[in-house]
């Protein structure tokens, strides 16, 4: 369902690494290849991102792999999409940093329409918004490791999304390649598949 272009919804931006092969986890969820893979310090222009937006939406498999970090990263109001997760199941230390949304992500827009930008994170969520023609710059940041199997970046589409280069920069210490790309409106595809 494409956004009523009467009501204002922020700007939504993916920022986001992935194996050279396309993933972004391993089959099991696990992300210790992102520090293995990656051992430099650098933070791949992170800070900068995050200075242009000031909420951040997520799923609940990604909000539970972060919540079990040592400590929360973010200092942003987060939205974890879940029709299962209740307040209760909110570690205490996140009560109120966090809040759990249930509905359509249609209906959540209006909401977080006063957002400079929303940090749109985790593959499911992403995914569902690149379908829905809702994400407005992609940031991926590929980094020298092969997979060979895990949670894909990407899923099917029913329609191609068109994406802008806007640039590439590569970081010498770890080897990883960094695009930024603009995305525009859903086009047909060719080949008729559907997500059905």
């Amino acid at each position: 369902m494409a956004y009523p272009a009467a009501m204002p919804r922020p700007p939504l931006l993916v920022f986001i690494a992935c194996s050279l092969d396309g993933f972004i986890a391993r089959p099991d969820g696990g992300l210790d290849w992102l520090s293995a893979a990656d051992s430099s310090g650098e933070d791949f222009g992170y800070d900068a991102f995050m200075e242009r937006v000031d909420h951040l939406l997520m799923g609940r498999g990604t909000f539970e792999k972060v919540a079990a970090f040592p400590e929360w990263p973010y200092r942003i109001p987060v939205t974890v999409l879940s029709r299962t997760l209740r307040d209760a199941d909110l570690p205490a230390h996140l009560r109120g940093r966090v809040s759990l949304y249930a509905g359509e992500l249609d209906d959540l827009w209006p909401r977080l329409s006063e957002s400079k930008g929303v940090y749109v994170d985790g593959g499911q969520v992403i995914q569902s918004c690149l379908r829905a023609g809702w994400i407005d710059e992609l940031t991926i940041t590929r980094l020298p490791v092969l997979l060979g199997q895990g949670l894909p970046l990407f899923g099917p589409l029913a329609k191609d999304v068109r994406l802008r280069h806007l640039h590439t920069r590569s970081f010498g210490k770890s080897g990883a390649v960094q695009s930024v790309y603009g995305c525009g409106p859903a086009v047909p595809r060719p080949d008729g598949l559907s997500l059905q």
